[in-house]
């Protein structure tokens, strides 16, 4: 019967979820990045890295600044290197890493909101107020200053983001737990004789999952952008690696003489993010049961 009444609500939700067209043009545009991230990881693979060398990282300074044409059909950068190829391989550092690190603040800000929310007095006020600290922080200055003192590394920033996003979701998933604490189910499971950690993990966190994926789903657009931010700023992901932030840095000096080489980027990056945050409404009101239709 919960199986039955599990798989109910989830229809339910992505039944809501159809009616938005927006939101499935965004879901289709992001499952499209997927595919082309996981796309460019088995290239790597089969051909040991032959085509990054070749297409994403060979310099060809003959054909710097080409504009788009047939054989180059987004142009070549400042180095004349491809920019179709580099915005491909791209892709899987800025979705990849966005998503691990939103996943990493979820689960931590998770346990902090539920230990928070569930045990309230001390434990909250110590929890919450940490996290209003960091709150208080800019989450960019945050990230800024943590890859500053670890030094500039993929695992640095995917730290960095991480923990700039924890407050948010613990914020989020305690308001949550304040609610759900209070149901009748927590009383009889608690009454059945229950742990307290049985009663967090199976009872009250599944049941505020609806807030979590939607502050999840727009985080992921707010992590990509930070990681975007930081690698402009030289703190990323280093050259020459292709990045969306990176690549625009390199290009700001060349704007005059070639448009596409600061468009292209900021076109990908506008995108991504306009594809998460109008999934993000679309996931808020199919999970919101007081817009049932």
């Amino acid at each position: 019967m919960s199986e039955y009444k599990q798989r109910s609500l989830w229809g339910e939700v992505w039944r809501r979820l159809r009616k938005n067209k927006l939101a499935l043009v965004g879901m289709g545009f992001l499952v499209l990045l997927f595919l082309i991230a996981l796309a460019t990881l088995i290239i790597d693979g089969v051909s040991s890295r032959e085509v990054y060398n070749t297409y994403v990282i060979k310099q060809n300074l003959r054909m710097r600044l080409q504009a788009p044409s047939f054989q180059n059909p987004l142009g070549l950068d400042e180095f004349g290197r491809s920019i179709l190829f580099r915005m491909l391989w791209a892709v899987r550092y800025s979705l990849f890493m966005g998503t691990a690190a939103i996943l990493i603040s979820t689960v931590i800000g998770a346990v902090l909101g539920a230990l928070a929310g569930y045990y309230g007095k001390a434990m909250d006020n110590g929890i919450m107020r940490f996290m209003d600290i960091l709150l208080a922080i800019p989450s960019m200055l945050l990230a800024t200053a943590i890859v500053a003192a670890l030094g500039t590394s993929l695992v640095n920033v995917l730290i960095a983001i991480a923990i700039s996003y924890i407050p948010t979701f613990a914020r989020t998933v305690r308001a949550s737990v304040l609610t759900v604490k209070e149901q009748e189910f927590v009383e009889a499971a608690r009454a059945l004789g229950a742990g307290d950690f049985r009663i967090i993990f199976k009872y009250i966190i599944p049941n505020s999952l609806a807030p979590l994926i939607v502050q999840a789903t727009l985080g992921v657009a707010g992590a990509i952008l930070s990681i975007a931010g930081l690698s402009f700023l030289g703190l990323g992901i280093q050259p020459p690696t292709p990045e969306w932030g990176s690549m625009l840095s390199g290009a700001r000096s060349y704007i005059r003489e070639g448009w596409h080489i600061t468009v292209i980027p900021g076109l990908g990056i506008m995108l991504t993010i306009l594809a998460l945050n109008v999934l993000g409404d679309g996931l808020r009101d199919a999970l919101d049961p007081r817009l049932k239709t």
